[in-house]
């Protein structure tokens, strides 16, 4: 199957995008650029809460398509998010309890492809993505899914610690992923979880952490003291697979 981003070039095109309220993963507006419509743009995204990046010419020459793209370009998503409330559904029908994975600001598409690809095999329920600073559902994370993204929903949240409150509330528990934390070996991962998952660079943000019920350390025997974010996603997941037996 091909998987094609959408590319949205000129001013008017994106400022209709922004306000039909169409999710937009990435706003590529020109540096330096501050006539009239572009600050147009500009003040509808921040109100939206869009992730903005100013760049060089040269670069939204790159990118466009059409080679009109009046300094500004915008990329929307290749499949549509899911609700919070479609995740606590699937796990419903399928008569388990709810297992999710939270992405605290995972901004390389490889890594989120991977992930969902590991939460479709292992079972879980849904990914939890927040809107800011963070890779949406591009062609490349569809492409690296392999399929999973046709069967596991994607959610894409406005305040991932406000969701985590939401989640806890509702009876999930929420375990991060850090080696300062507990053997994971050692925790209770059975029963409603949230598993959490930082970074590529910084790992787990600390207010996450800090609303985070348990923190999961995976054992290390070699030389290096971190994980590829993917890669610790799925050594965890498959711990709570393990132990929900």
């Amino acid at each position: 199957m091909a998987y094609h981003e959408y590319i949205i070039e000129g001013r008017n095109a994106v400022l209709e995008a922004l306000k039909s309220g169409r999710p937009i993963d990435r706003l590529y507006v020109l540096d330096g650029c501050q006539d009239g419509p572009v600050m147009t743009i500009k003040r509808e995204a921040k109100r939206q809460g869009c992730f903005m990046k100013f760049v060089a010419k040269e670069r939204l020459d790159q990118l466009s398509e059409t080679g009109h793209h009046q300094g500004v370009i915008a990329s929307a998503a290749a499949y549509e998010y899911a609700e919070l409330e479609d995740l606590f559904t699937a796990a419903k029908e399928k008569g388990e309890d709810p297992f999710f994975i939270l992405l605290d600001n995972i901004e390389d598409p490889h890594n989120l492809g991977a992930v969902i690809r590991t939460a479709n095999l292992a079972g879980a329920h849904g990914v939890i993505i927040p809107k800011n600073r963070a890779v949406g559902l591009t062609a490349a994370v569809a492409r690296t899914s392999a399929g999973a993204l046709n069967y596991t929903p994607v959610v894409r949240v406005t305040n991932l610690v406000r969701t985590m409150d939401e989640l806890k509330k509702r009876g999930l528990w929420m375990v991060c992923a850090d080696m300062g934390g507990t053997r994971m070996y050692d925790l209770n991962l059975k029963g409603a979880i949230g598993l959490v998952i930082g970074n590529e660079g910084e790992g787990v943000g600390r207010l996450v952490k800090e609303n985070c019920d348990m923190v999961a350390a995976i054992p290390m025997k070699g030389d290096i003291d971190s994980l590829n974010a993917s890669v610790a996603a799925a050594v965890l997941a498959y711990e709570v697979v393990r132990q929900r037996g």
